[in-house]
């Protein structure tokens, strides 16, 4: 008990000390305050803002007297001076937005025993707006009398924003002066530069006059690549790939275009071009910084969609082959429908930019009713642009199709001759909001085995999309209206009816990217007995209706959509009989590209489906 006692005098001694302490702070800071109040939590004062919207908001946020409402011990006299300043603050604020003749009164309410703050009032009203009286948009330089910057000069003139008449502002002002500058340094004139800018503002006649001076400096023309950063690949695979073809005029969307497919080529991890204009303008050099991917990359994926479910893939990559120096892509896929293994030789680009092309391919498929183990091999070339693509080439197919019965499989063979090329005109990829895409396939060859007949083989896609409104001062669509996305498909094959041709020269539809509402290659030609099979002629087609999805007027990441897809096919056109599927989804903006989610329900079974599935691809 004693020894209790003890400890318990000891925490006390080494309490009241601590607790005497606190108490005097507490003591301090209720008299240095206002009874009843926290002088951290009280503003220096008040202030009150009466102005049409425009000039509230921009005094709510940048009239430097606000910053002072923090200073607790702000006293009267220092806050007399702040409100001289504020006046004078106020109007260098209102000048930004064209208003050099405001009327401003500010006015002072000390604290008294019933407010317990002091109030500052600030009354803004704008008076006449400034007006653009005269523009003086002078050249100076070779723009001025060249005669092939005719149509930039008109450009540069054209696109002026602050014109004469509307209001100036020193945001419209910076806005124009910027503009001007950029159409003239991305066009043929790199070292242009602005040398006069003046906006000689008249109070009296509220009035502006602005000059401004643009010296487009030397025209420059490209020269000789300078490449660094190359340790693997010959020097000719950038200069090749580049398509920048020295003498040409300087085009900053040139060399952008060229570093975008140095960059997509898979050679390189990053590319970074840039003109060199401190040398001849007549020849300058082009400096192109790389920097190289791995000669050999493994690539392992899974996925899943409502087609063909959970996939996964094994990719492999060797840029550069020994002995050839040929690109190697392999790939191993497998999912619900579809096991496959393939590879594929590319050569370097020529300089016209076609490269030849052989590949090899394994699949094992499930085609309509029928499991169809199929070969095809192919050699050719392929020319690849931002637009446009070609390619030509043999091909060999050989398709075993098995029933699920258990009969013996039939095998059928073929060697065609094809020419395709795919034409793109979409305003953005992979959000395309305007714009049209067009495929076509052709070929024509002989099946191989005991028959031997020749036929010709054709298939074309379309998608389109065209937006329900356009914004007037640009005519670009205007993303809040939505848009119609068309897609359209038709193929055919015309060979004598008795000839066999392997099931992978055919056509079947349905799933996510054909007629929604059915499953993944469910609609084909109907035998006697139930099952599905390919048939020779094909048609497919869809109206779909985006439209954004806002939150609070602001535009987000999401779209709804409304569709009917209808689609058939057949071994003759006029059996062609539509399967039709309606239905409502929503679309996402993601990362990798669009994300379809779409729910559809089928005319011809009455039942619902789901389908899911992400990206782009024309």
């Amino acid at each position: 008990m004693a020894a209790l006692q003890w400890w318990l005098a000891v925490a006390l001694l080494l309490f009241v000390p601590t607790l005497a302490q606190a108490q005097s702070l507490t003591t301090a800071k209720s008299t240095s305050a206002p009874s009843g109040t926290d002088a951290t939590a009280l503003p220096a004062f008040d202030l009150d803002i009466e102005a049409p919207d425009e000039i509230k908001t921009l005094l709510g946020t940048h009239l430097e007297l606000q910053r002072y409402r923090a200073l607790a011990d702000l006293s009267d006299g220092e806050l007399d001076r702040l409100l001289v300043a504020a006046r004078l603050n106020t109007q260098e604020l209102l000048a930004t937005l064209g208003y050099f003749s405001p009327a401003i009164d500010i006015a002072f309410k000390p604290a008294t025993s019933t407010t317990a703050s002091r109030r500052v009032t600030l009354r803004a009203e704008p008076g006449e707006p400034t007006l653009v009286r005269e523009l003086r948009l002078e050249f100076s330089g070779p723009i001025k009398t060249d005669p092939a910057a005719q149509l930039q000069r008109q450009q540069i003139q054209d696109s002026w924003s602050l014109r004469v008449g509307s209001r100036f502002t020193q945001a419209g002002w910076d806005d124009a002066k910027e503009q001007a500058l950029r159409q003239l340094t991305t066009l043929r004139y790199p070292a242009g530069q602005l040398t006069q800018t003046l906006a000689d503002i008249d109070p009296a006649s509220h009035s502006a006059l602005l000059v401004v001076t643009v010296d487009s400096g030397p025209a420059y023309r490209l020269g000789e690549l300078v490449v660094s950063g190359m340790q693997r690949y010959d020097p000719q695979l950038v200069t090749r790939l580049a398509r920048l073809r020295p003498g040409a005029e300087f085009s900053q969307a040139e060399l952008v275009q060229a570093q975008q497919r140095l960059s997509d080529s898979g050679y390189f991890d990053s590319a970074f071009i840039t003109l060199d204009t401190s040398g001849d303008p007549q020849a300058a050099p082009v400096r192109v910084q790389l920097r190289e991917a791995r000669l050999q990359k493994l690539v392992l994926g899974v996925g899943a969609s409502t087609d063909s479910g959970a996939r996964l893939s094994a990719e492999h990559t060797h840029h550069k082959l020994p002995g050839i120096g040929w690109r190697a892509m392999s790939k191993l896929s497998l999912d619900r429908e579809t096991r496959s293994l393939g590879t594929e030789l590319t050569a370097p680009p020529e300089s016209n930019n076609w490269r030849w092309v052989t590949s090899a391919l394994l699949q094992n498929q499930q085609s309509g009713s029928f499991d169809v183990g199929s070969q095809r091999l192919r050699l050719g070339r392929t020319q690849s642009g931002e637009r446009i693509d070609r390619n030509y080439y043999l091909q060999f197919d050989r398709a075993q199709t098995a029933a699920e019965d258990g009969s013996v499989p039939s095998v059928a063979e073929s060697l065609s001759a094809n020419y395709a090329f795919t034409v793109r005109n979409f305003d953005s990829l992979p959000f395309p909001s305007s714009g049209w895409g067009l495929g076509l396939e052709l070929g024509g060859g002989t099946t191989l085995g005991s028959q031997r007949e020749p036929y010709s083989r054709m298939l074309t896609r379309l998608q389109a999309y065209l937006p329900l409104g356009r914004r007037p001062e640009s005519g670009q669509a205007d993303l809040r209206a939505g848009r119609i996305a068309l897609r359209a498909e038709a193929g055919a094959v015309l060979a004598h009816a008795r000839i066999s041709l392997p099931s992978t020269q055919l056509f079947l539809t349905g799933g996510d990217s054909g007629v929604r509402g059915y499953g993944y290659h469910d609609i084909g030609v109907t035998l006697a007995d139930g099952q599905t099979t390919a048939g020779r002629y094909l048609a497919v087609g869809s109206v779909e209706w985006q439209r954004p999805i806002t939150r609070n007027g602001q535009l987000t990441q999401w779209e709804s959509t409304l569709f009917v897809d209808a689609g058939a096919v057949a071994d003759e056109p006029s059996s062609l009989d539509a399967k039709i599927g309606v239905g409502a989804g929503v679309r996402w903006k993601s990362p990798v590209g669009p994300l379809q989610m779409d729910l559809a329900y089928a005319l011809a079974t009455q039942r619902f489906r789901l389908h899911l599935n992400v990206g782009f691809s024309f």
